[in-house]
Parts: structure tokens; sequence; C-alpha cells
């Protein structure tokens, strides 16, 4: 059985029969031309490898382009796992909200840590692979990856279900299509890997290879976990040290809005047929073909030079608006921003730390306050449990996920100026704050 799966005329017929299923199902929206263009360009490489196999430096670029770019992802990701943990629970309400199955809400639960495991099984994918060290398993894993990440992201891009992918973090945001074509590259890159990886041989002898596989993945697993119990090695969020909040929500100066379309959906009252329109072209007049299904506006190009903040607002909890008041306050104050009340770490120490914060900081008249997105019931229940009695505001919960990758994180403030901030478990006293930071 082992010597027909080796077969020519096997890998022919099984790779050519995968390629029609893949063509028979594909939805719309990629172009027909442009999916029996990446088809053919697989099978050439699948049925063809002696082409590539002749060539060596192929398989060298491809190795060095492959793991080098999975280092990069899985470090960017291992930056912020927190961050690339709330993009997977995006996922996952996509999938449950589009399949019905409540497995998806399992997978949210355990978003970190499977967030963590991709991070730093991508750095250690790339790093045996560039190596050379378990070639068979190392592509087998990265198949399997790419696989499943081509599908995210071409579902994404399809259906319009997840805009950006996370794939690189806030360093560089990318499009669900953007990133589709970055996988459909890995896809080719790892495809030829795969036909010629006899080509790909140990750097080192087998020993050492091995102790530093070892050590990779120690590492691989450490810079996440660390992050996750710290703060990002970097912040390329708009809410970094030093940002200004109400610069960032100016536009630049080539500023130009964004662009949306009003699309129409009719179905044919004869052949059952939805199709869209247009404002120039629906027919609201032909009742006696057309009914009305349902009304979009779609973004049809996105605004150029626009403001990094936009969603950044402030309320006490009877509603008032006091953004303005807060961000042009000339004086320091601490924001301690906790998403989500129910899941704001309430240990011993960080309630007393929060506690002397308050107690030391109200001596100097500075002010601190709590924003959160959470209720007044749940507030309630917060100041029950951890005996906390600071003046509490509201915000969006995205926009205080965004503000800093810890709950409960502490900011310090000065006219719209994020002067610095602190992960619960990293908070200085506020003698030490007031000496070296308060300035």
């Amino acid at each position: 059985m082992k010597d027909i799966f080796n077969k020519w005329w096997f890998r022919l017929i099984a790779s050519v029969l995968v390629a029609w299923i893949i063509y028979a199902v594909c939805p719309p929206c990629l172009a027909k031309e442009v999916l029996i263009s990446i088809l053919i360009g697989l099978l050439f490489i699948i049925n063809f490898p002696q082409w590539i196999i002749k060539f060596p430096i192929i398989t060298h670029i491809s190795r060095a382009l492959t793991g080098g770019l999975f280092i990069f992802s899985g470090f960017i990701k291992a930056n912020d796992p927190l961050g690339f943990s709330y993009k997977l629970e995006e996922y996952f309400e996509v999938f449950k909200t589009d399949t019905g199955l409540n497995l998806f809400d399992t997978f949210a639960h355990y978003s970190l840590e499977l967030a963590i495991f991709i991070c730093a099984l991508e750095m250690i994918l790339g790093f045996t692979l560039l190596i050379g060290y378990k070639v068979r398993l190392t592509l087998w894993l990265l198949m399997l990856q790419i696989i499943f990440f081509t599908f995210l992201t071409f579902y994404s891009a399809c259906f319009n279900k997840v805009t950006h992918c996370g794939c690189f973090g806030d360093f560089l945001p990318l499009k669900a299509w953007q990133s589709f074509w970055k996988d459909i590259a890995l896809l080719f890159l790892i495809t030829i890997l795969w036909v010629s990886q006899k080509n790909i041989h140990l750097l080192f002898v087998e020993l050492f290879s091995h102790t530093i596989s070892v050590i990779a993945v120690i590492v691989a697993f450490f810079i996440p976990i660390y992050a996750y119990n710290h703060l990002p090695y970097f912040d390329f969020r708009p809410y970094h040290k030093g940002a200004n909040i109400l610069e960032q929500m100016k536009p630049g100066k080539n500023y130009q809005p964004p662009v949306y379309e009003t699309r129409f959906k009719y179905q044919n009252l004869k052949t059952g047929e939805i199709k869209e329109f247009t404002m120039q072209n629906y027919p609201w007049q032909d009742t006696l073909n057309w009914k009305w299904v349902s009304t979009e506006n779609i973004l049809v190009k996105e605004a150029i030079d626009a403001p990094k903040i936009t969603d950044f607002t402030i309320k006490t909890l009877e509603e008032e608006n006091i953004t303005d008041s807060l961000l042009n306050n000339p004086n320091y104050q601490f924001w301690i921003i906790c998403y989500d009340l129910k899941k704001t770490n309430t240990d011993e120490e960080t309630v007393a730390k929060l506690k002397d914060l308050q107690t030391l900081a109200q001596k100097d008249k500075v002010p601190v306050v709590i924003i959160t997105s959470s209720g007044k019931d749940d507030i309630e229940t917060f100041k029950q449990k951890t005996g906390l009695n600071f003046t509490f505001l509201n915000a969006d919960g995205i926009v205080l996920k965004t503000m800093i990758r810890s709950n409960p994180g502490i900011m310090l403030v000065k006219h719209a100026t994020i002067v610095d901030y602190w992960h619960y478990n990293d908070l200085p006293s506020y003698s030490v704050i007031k000496e070296t930071v308060m300035k």
C-alpha cells in the first residue's frame, strides 16, 4: 500500500481530485481564473518535483523565507499574546454564529492558552526548518498550519467576517485579503519544501541540533508567557507610552474619508435567485418580479491618513460625556483600566497595591479613577468583593482592551499624554512613581 502512495500516477490522480473539489466548492468571491491559476501552480509543483529538486537554490530560498517569516510572525504575536487571544475570540465568535456549534465557546475559554501555543509553535517550526531538524515532522506541521490559516483568512475575506487577521499583531495590520494572499505565498513555499525535502540537511551535528532545539522550545514559550504576565516588549498601539490621545484623534494632513456604497439585495420571485443591486439599478418599482431582502452599506474605499484613535469616549455612570474634561486636564491622573470587572484580577496583592495608590495619591490631590465597560450591578459586586471605593467611569470594552494589555492596567495621564503605564504585576509604590515619573 505504501508503494502505491509513492507512485507518480497516484499522486497525480489524488492531487487533481483535491483540486477539482476545491474548485467546485469555492465561493464566487475568488475569481475562477485566479483560483485555476493557484491550483495549476500547486499541481505543477506536486507532480513535477524533479524540476525543483534539480536546483537546490530554490529549496534554500524557500526554506529561508518560510523559516524567517514563521519566526517573525510568531514573535510579533508572542510580543502581545493577550491581543492575539482577543483576535482568536473574535474568530471563535464568528464560527459559533455561522455554525451554531457551542464547541467554539469552549475554544474561546482557552483562547489565551491557544494564542501562546500558536505563537510558540510558529517560532519553533521556523527555527527547526532553518536548522534542518526533524524535517519531515516540521514540514507536516507547517503544512497543516498553513492550510488551516489559509482557510481561515479566505473565509474571513470572502464573507467579510474578521477585517484584520492579527497575523502580525499591531505592528503590521493586514486586511483579510492581504493576509489570504500572504498565506497563499506561504502555501507555495511550503509545497516546494515538501517536494524537495531531500535537499534540506542538518546545519549542525545531531546532538547540537537537538540541544539548541530544546532551548528554542523553552525560549519560544517563555517569550509570550512573560509578555502576558507583564506587558508587550514593544508597543505598536496608539496608546503607547508618550502618546497624546488628543493628537492621535486628529486626522493626518492627507486625510480622505472612507467611501461607502449602499447595496440592496432583492429576490427574484420567479426563480428564487437573490441578486445584489446598487442605488443606480435596484428594481424598487418592479414588485411583480423582485422582492426586497436587505440593505447594507458596504465600505468600498478605506479612509486615507485617518485618525489612529476614533472611538475614545469616557462617560460617567449617569451617561454624562466627560471625555474633553479628562483629556484637557493639565494635572496628573491615574486611570485604572478594567475592561470587564468580572475578569479583573482581584488577588490580595493587587487590591492592596490599588488601595495604597489611591490613599497616597489622594493626599497629593491626584485623582484615581477606574474606567470599565461593566454596568452598575457588576460595579457594586466588584466594590463589595474588593473594598475598592473608587470613582467609576464607563468606556467601550474594545477600546479599553486596546489601551493596555492588563486587567487591571494602570495608566498615568497628564493633559491627554500617557506618561507611563504598568501591568498590575509590576505596579511600583506611589512614592517611587512620584520620584521617578511625576516630575
